[in-house]
């Protein structure tokens, strides 16, 4: 069975807050007089919107409750640090596009359909 197209819209929205935070952080570390320019912090935000990314896409493709289940939390987990690093080098846009991850990730969890559970004796 095939997923609803709704209950796909808020792993896109996460998909697309990921790569908002990647261009974002890409510009400040190729960017000359942005302040991190070249600097560990941008990188790795870089490399933690990438992963974002990738967990997004993951999302939409998996099926089992538990797994979703944990790669939810690994999402979650990765938005609050991305975006406490996107604070701490002081590009505001980088938490706001963890924000709208926070949302994407919401929508999700709200509008996938729960599988009935199977019941053993």
């Amino acid at each position: 069975m095939s997923q609803p197209h709704s209950s796909r819209s808020g792993a896109i929205v996460l998909f697309v807050a990921s790569l908002a935070g990647l261009a974002i952080a890409f510009y400040a570390y190729v960017t000359p007089l942005t302040g991190v320019t070249d600097t560990i912090g941008a990188l790795v935000v870089i490399l933690a919107s990438v992963a974002l990314a990738v967990m997004a896409l993951t999302l939409t493709a998996l099926k089992g409750r538990a797994a979703r289940n944990v790669l939810r939390v690994l999402i979650l987990l990765g938005l609050i640090g991305t975006g406490f690093a996107g604070l701490l080098l002081h590009q505001w846009w980088i938490g706001v596009a963890m924000l709208v991850g926070l949302i994407g990730l919401i929508l999700d969890m709200v509008l996938t359909p729960n599988a009935p559970r199977s019941v053993h004796s």
